[in-house]
């Protein structure tokens, strides 16, 4: 009679190549880390003073590149494991928990898209940074909204979720269109004058009402499940930064909306862009800092209660980082120097936050933690 606990381990026959069981747990919320290190780059680039500090872009596009060596190796690992591991995707599909993360690859590529623009020209030149932006941008856009359609669906018709189940994690196929209304305007001065240019602007702000009706749609659900339901979980803490998300990304595409609508739409509209710029920017982002306290809050009584890091804290960069753009917009259309000091103050806690979720990260993948399946329960076995 057996009577020590001991652990189901697989059968042989279910053994596969090594690179290709690696990865069969690798889900889409792999992507934050392509987000979180492109944001890092471009939110850098954009700051108050940033062109003065010497050797700083050059270290930026750095960043960059690092960005896109990553989106690389996660869509060969991500094809690897759809190739390899069919009914583990399918299960991401249908559970309630993972499925929003397809948003992420919608993002990961408009974010290193966008970033070939701002620095990635400086080593690639002109014409080859926009084409692949242009790339980027236009497999983002189809990807971000097919999953803004097809993840609430799936929640609707295949996943069985309750009111109190509701994270902010619910949000990120719904912003990944307001990604590509704020990171869309870059390509516009590289179209033909006229009809090409000002589809494109009207197009991105298309995108922008797609996100922000859904989102108001979506956050009131997340909100009154926290209200009412109590703290998250302490591993879903950290995904309270993700609400940042459309807060900073509206702002910074707004910022942008007005930024190139001069000579591409007609005078009122272009000034009404400049006025929206102000108008809709500077309440969001005071709503921003406000859920920022909040958040804050909340993650430091998590890791009271002994929080330790999961893939989830890389909601600490790319949400922070829509609020570095954002308010560096906002300063440049105000003039405001508390805006610019906002900005690099903000930026400071995005490098911070990518330090430590980076580090963490690369432990966990040496380590093999982070790559590794749920454990399975020990059964005692008469």
């Amino acid at each position: 009679m057996v009577t020590a606990a001991q652990p189901l381990l697989p059968p042989r026959a279910t053994a596969r190549p090594p690179r290709a069981g690696a990865v069969r747990h690798l889900g889409p919320n792999w992507y934050a880390t392509v987000m979180g290190t492109a944001i890092l780059a471009t939110a850098g680039a954009g700051l108050p003073g940033a062109a003065a500090v010497p050797g700083l872009r050059t270290a930026l596009t750095g960043v960059w590149a690092l960005s896109l060596v990553l989106l690389l190796a996660l869509l060969c690992a991500r094809a690897l494991h759809w190739t390899h591991h069919r009914d583990q995707a399918r299960a991401h599909l249908l559970d309630p928990a993972m499925a929003p993360f397809y948003g992420c690859l919608a993002m990961a590529l408009l974010a290193v898209g966008g970033g070939a623009l701002t620095l990635g020209a400086d080593w690639t030149g002109t014409k080859a940074a926009v084409a692949v932006d242009a790339v980027l941008f236009t497999a983002g856009t189809v990807v971000g909204l097919a999953a803004a359609v097809a993840v609430p669906y799936l929640m609707a018709v295949r996943h069985r979720v309750e009111p109190g189940q509701a994270t902010p994690v619910w949000l990120l196929p719904l912003v990944a269109p307001m990604v590509s209304a704020a990171l869309g305007p870059l390509l516009v001065p590289h179209l033909p004058a006229g009809q090409a240019r000002e589809t494109l602007l009207l197009g991105c702000v298309g995108l922008f009402g797609v996100s922000l009706l859904a989102t108001l749609l979506m956050l009131p659900l997340v909100f009154g499940r926290l209200i009412t339901g109590g703290p998250l979980p302490l591993a879903l803490t950290p995904t309270l930064f993700l609400v940042l998300g459309p807060l900073g990304q509206s702002t910074t595409a707004v910022d942008k909306f007005a930024d190139v609508a001069p000579g591409v739409v007609p005078a009122p509209y272009s000034d009404g862009f400049s006025v929206l710029a102000v108008l809709y920017g500077v309440p969001v982002m005071g709503f921003a800092l406000l859920w920022s306290a909040l958040a804050v809050a909340h993650v430091l009584r998590a890791r009271r209660e002994g929080m330790g890091f999961a893939m989830t804290w890389w909601a600490f960069t790319f949400p922070v980082g829509t609020c570095v753009t954002g308010a560096e917009g906002l300063a440049r259309h105000t003039g405001l120097a508390v805006l610019e000091w906002l900005a690099i103050g903000l930026y400071a806690v995005l490098v911070a936050a990518w330090g430590v979720a980076a580090l963490h990260t690369v432990r966990g993948v040496v380590s093999g933690a982070l790559l590794a399946g749920p454990r399975p329960v020990p059964v005692a076995l008469p």
